[in-house]
């Protein structure tokens, strides 16, 4: 079962990002390979004409190694640029450990990255979210759908099978009924795992279930405004 992830991630460390706050509307798109390739050190940007950036203004960054220009697309001025990585991006986006294909191009803030990738499964996407914390890399989860092949079979809305198991749990025991007729202790013992286990359990659902039905484009609109303000 394939699922569809969009997620912010956040760190000083994310290349381009000062490039992007130089820039008058503060936004760009940009395509990349980080999850594809090891070291892979070359992206695609688009850039509003209206930001009058060269191939010279691009290669003034320092870590910019060589910038080149591709033309004009959909009206954007596209650049592809060599950019040297830190040593953490490198190893947190080791590709051996996941399998993400990017769905749409990625869109960079002053603030980091915003992407929307297909993974394998939620393990999958689990295990680039915590690899990631372990180099410093925060993610913000907008939403996870599961892929068209499976989602007429399954009514867990982008849940694993054990949020899904736990809600399901907690509602039938009263969890969230005012006042709680049963404790997170108590549906821990049940499920035969630990109180944080199970806490954590039920907060990830939860916000699944608030990231499917919220617009996830809403965020990236209130990024926008936000930075138009500032």
């Amino acid at each position: 079962m394939t699922i569809t992830v969009e997620f912010s991630m956040y760190s000083p460390s994310l290349p381009l990002v000062d490039l992007v706050e130089s820039l008058p509307f503060r936004q760009l798109e940009c395509e990349h390979g980080l999850c594809l390739k090891r070291d892979s050190d070359v992206f695609v940007i688009h850039i509003d004409p209206g930001d009058d950036i060269s191939e010279e203004d691009l290669s003034a960054f320092d870590e910019v190694v060589e910038a080149t220009s591709l033309g004009r697309t959909k009206g954007k001025d596209v650049y592809r640029l060599t950019v040297e990585l830190v040593d953490d991006i490198s190893e947190a986006f080791t590709p051996e450990r996941f399998t993400a294909v990017e769905v749409e191009p990625m869109i960079l803030t002053p603030d980091g990255w915003y992407e929307k990738k297909v993974f394998e499964d939620y393990e999958t996407f689990d295990r680039l979210r915590t690899r990631f914390e372990e180099y410093g890399i925060s993610i913000e989860l907008i939403s996870i759908t599961q892929g068209s092949d499976s989602r007429g079979d399954s009514p867990q809305y982008g849940l694993t099978d054990r949020q899904y198991e736990a809600l399901t749990l907690a509602i039938s025991r009263g969890f969230y009924e005012s006042p709680r007729q049963v404790s997170t202790e108590e549906l821990a013992e049940e499920m035969g795992i630990s109180q944080p286990s199970m806490s954590d359990l039920l907060r990830r659902g939860e916000r699944q279930l608030l990231s499917s039905a919220l617009e996830p484009q809403t965020h990236i609109n209130a990024l926008s405004a936000q930075e138009r303000l500032q």
